[in-house]
């Protein structure tokens, strides 16, 4: 785990460790190996990443709010308590329609 990674050893809200601020991405690294990484982010309305690929193979699991999600051209829409899973090595981006947050689950391929 990193240096800044809050503790896990007991039962933690996951949605109190990451908060939205106006115009920014927000980032909580959870757990990071050389196998992969547990990240939480929160995106205000507009924020995006742009494309990119990843030696990791990726899952975006949706807590609040709304996603669009590019994988190889195709624009998928990802909800609250929805997941999609992004391959690894394959181009992606993501942009907020909403406020939302969300759990990145990397494992390397």
């Amino acid at each position: 785990m990193s240096a800044d990674a809050p503790t896990l050893d007991r039962p933690r809200a996951l949605l109190d460790l990451v908060r939205y601020q106006p115009a920014a991405i927000v980032s909580r690294v959870l757990a990071k190996r050389a196998g992969g990484s547990v990240t939480l982010f929160a995106f205000d309305i507009g924020q995006e990443l742009s494309e990119h690929t990843t030696p990791f193979d990726a899952v975006v699991s949706v807590f609040d709010g709304e996603a669009e999600i590019t994988i190889a051209g195709s624009a998928h829409r990802v909800r609250s308590g929805e997941a999609i899973l992004m391959p690894a090595n394959v181009p992606h981006a993501l942009r907020a329609v909403s406020p939302f947050r969300m759990m990145l689950t990397m494992i390397r391929a």
